[in-house]
């Protein structure tokens, strides 16, 4: 009897290993992963991103394994997405699944990943600072109410440029567009020229800091690919990272900490600019709602993720832009003669007058699909096993949609390679996340926040300055010789400055 029941034993144990067995074979055939490189040991694929162009090593790589590839980074599993119908899985059926975000080990200096809009998860205080975007900053009524303040520092702009055109001195296209897009967020929220009213220098000081802010969450760091080294942080990235951010912090925590004494002094409260916006939701809380408060930590957060994000990628933006149509010059003159037909000679371009200039608004989205300024988007997460065309994205993987290699994809664009505004003119392709064929500023829940501020910003800044000047390159460069080499970080920049020489036309 005894050896009968030990014989029944292990006939169920035999059993139950053999059907736990199948269970795992079947759940390994059903947990299928996309296409990829072979990966190394420990290293994985990491030698695949060797060099400064993530964003075209990854786009070479998806020729060979596909719109969607599987990669093995150190010991985080990564999903490259290349094609415009994956990206749309992705960002739009399955975006609940794919909205958080894989959080750089920089992005954690000064706690900034707890506060920060693009990169905090979702949830109650993201749904927040989303909605105070949307309904407080950058609606249309509030865009509309303070426009003529971003038509004054456009017509600053235009000063600065006619100096130089009077000089005979060449203007540093990125730059002159970095200091008018810092001016412009800072008129806007702070209702104060504090980059105007200052030397240049503070202008250079802090384009510098928030370069280095974007250098150092784009430099590859050996911690995002082997996490327990974040604890000994080994090449000083977060290090550096706290440095920059902590500049950032203290700069705009003075600029509110003199708004709160000028309230106290006055005796009330005002509401005369988005300051005073984001400072009403921490003073006046009786009056609000839980999801409409704030505190002085969460608004000096916000205002670095708007100040380096809004200045940063508009300049980049117009500075590609300006270079394309100096290397085509027929364009240029077609955008020109569009100004002149529509705005008239002498007169001031407006943002009310977008609308009525497609080929402009045609040559800005052709920069865009381009030169994205943001080539790779922000990493997402996903949250559980999703499937995808077939393949299993797994729990936890980082995934990576490949924006610049989409918009150059052959099966959808004519001539990907040549920069044709006019493919737009036919066509309602749009930035605002619905076609995923272009997608420069995401797509989904995590859309960039500051979309609508971009659009406005953009085609008023480089309509103004076609409509005012002609455009020659300096001497031993030719639209041929242009180095159209990029730099790739968290943004895409032009590897060499532009420089060109203006000569005003409408005084």
């Amino acid at each position: 009897m005894e050896y009968f029941v030990s014989s029944l034993f292990y006939l169920f144990l035999i059993i139950w290993i053999l059907v736990k067995a199948l269970e795992l074979f079947s759940f390994a055939r059903s947990r299928k992963l996309p296409p990829g490189p072979k990966p190394l040991p420990i290293i994985g694929n990491l030698l695949e991103l060797i060099g400064d162009k993530s964003h075209k090593s990854l786009a070479k790589l998806s020729n060979s394994y596909g719109p969607i590839m599987h990669l093995k980074l150190g010991q985080i599993t990564t999903i490259v997405v290349s094609s415009a119908a994956v990206a749309r899985e992705v960002l739009q059926r399955h975006d609940r699944l794919f909205s958080n975000r894989t959080v750089p080990d920089a992005i954690h200096a000064s706690d900034h990943s707890e506060f920060s809009l693009p990169w905090m998860p979702i949830s109650p205080t993201w749904r927040k600072l989303r909605k105070i975007c949307n309904s407080h900053l950058f609606s249309a009524k509030v865009l509309d109410a303070n426009m003529s303040l971003r038509h004054k520092k456009v017509q600053e702009l235009l000063a600065d440029v006619h100096k130089s055109a009077k000089d005979g001195e060449a203007v540093d296209i990125g730059k002159a567009a970095f200091k008018t897009s810092l001016n412009i967020l800072s008129t806007t929220f702070f209702s104060m020229e504090y980059f105007a009213d200052h030397a240049s220098d503070t202008v250079r000081n802090f384009k510098e800091i928030v370069w280095g802010m974007v250098e150092e969450i784009a430099r590859p760091n050996v911690a995002d690919y082997f996490p327990i080294l974040r604890m000994v942080d080994p090449q000083g990235i977060r290090k550096r990272t706290t440095i920059h951010f902590r500049k950032t912090l203290d700069l705009f925590g003075n600029i509110i900490n003199r708004r709160l004494q000028i309230r106290e002094k006055i005796g009330s409260t005002q509401d005369i600019d988005m300051l005073d916006t984001l400072i009403n939701m921490t003073i006046n809380k009786e009056k609000l709602e839980d999801h409409d408060q704030l505190d002085k930590t969460t608004i000096e957060h916000l205002l670095l993720d708007l100040f380096g994000a809004g200045t940063e990628t508009t300049s980049a933006t117009l500075e590609w832009s300006m270079a394309e149509l100096l290397k085509a010059p027929e364009i240029l003159s077609e955008a020109q003669a569009e100004l002149e037909q529509v705005i008239g000679k002498g007169n001031q371009v407006k943002e009310s007058d977008i609308a009525r200039l497609p080929y402009l608004q045609a040559i800005v989205k052709e920069t865009l699909r381009l030169h994205p300024t943001v080539p790779l988007l922000l990493p997402r997460k996903a949250a559980k096993d999703v499937k995808v065309f077939g393949y299993t994205i797994p729990k936890g993987a980082q995934v990576i949609v490949n924006v610049w290699a989409i918009s150059r994809d052959s099966t959808i664009w004519e001539n990907p390679e040549k920069f044709m505004p006019g493919r737009f003119l036919d066509s309602n392709i749009d930035v605002r996340g619905h076609d995923f064929e272009f997608t420069p500023f995401g797509a989904g829940r995590r859309l960039c926040p500051g979309l609508p501020l971009a659009i406005r910003i953009l085609p008023l800044m480089l309509g103004s300055l076609l409509h005012s000047f002609d455009w020659m390159l300096e001497d031993g460069v030719t639209p041929e010789t242009i180095n159209m080499e990029d730099k790739f970080g968290l943004t895409l920049q032009m590897a060499q400055p532009l420089r060109a020489i203006p000569r005003s036309i409408n005084t």
